[in-house]
């Protein structure tokens, strides 16, 4: 089963951007991803990017350069996503000191979570914590 061994992620959210370009470096840069691959079009536009943190992964591309997907996803809103990560008082430092814009600072939450919210360069909501569901296998 996917996900479950051999450094693969089972879920993968998938966001495209009017600038993924832009996207990418503030996700990178700013919210501490690391980039393992990037495709791009003769044009620039992003294809399909591919961003880690921890033992998961975001994949990333470009609105408007057509297909089944861009089409799906035209007129949806703004998505949001978790990400675990150990230390979230460093993690939102990282985020403040690159410009990203804080809607909750961390915060400790009453299920055991310490976590903060960000918006990123195109709307969509990112929260950080410390709290990981326990799946079996």
């Amino acid at each position: 089963m996917a996900g479950m061994g051999g450094g693969r992620p089972g879920i993968c959210p998938t966001l495209l951007y009017t600038d993924a370009k832009a996207a990418i470096r503030q996700l990178t840069e700013g919210l501490g991803f690391t980039e393992l691959t990037v495709y791009e079009a003769a044009d620039g536009k992003v294809l399909h990017a591919e961003l880690v943190q921890g033992n998961g992964a975001v994949m990333i591309g470009s609105k408007g350069r057509g297909g089944p997907f861009d089409a799906a996803l035209r007129n949806a809103g703004p998505a949001g996503v978790y990400v675990v990560v150990d230390d979230v008082d460093a993690h939102h430092q990282r985020a403040v000191a690159h410009g990203v814009e804080i809607l909750l600072p961390p915060t400790d939450q009453d299920y055991g979570s310490r976590d903060y919210l960000a918006r990123d360069v195109e709307g969509n909501i990112w929260s950080f914590g410390t709290y990981a569901p326990e799946i079996g296998v």
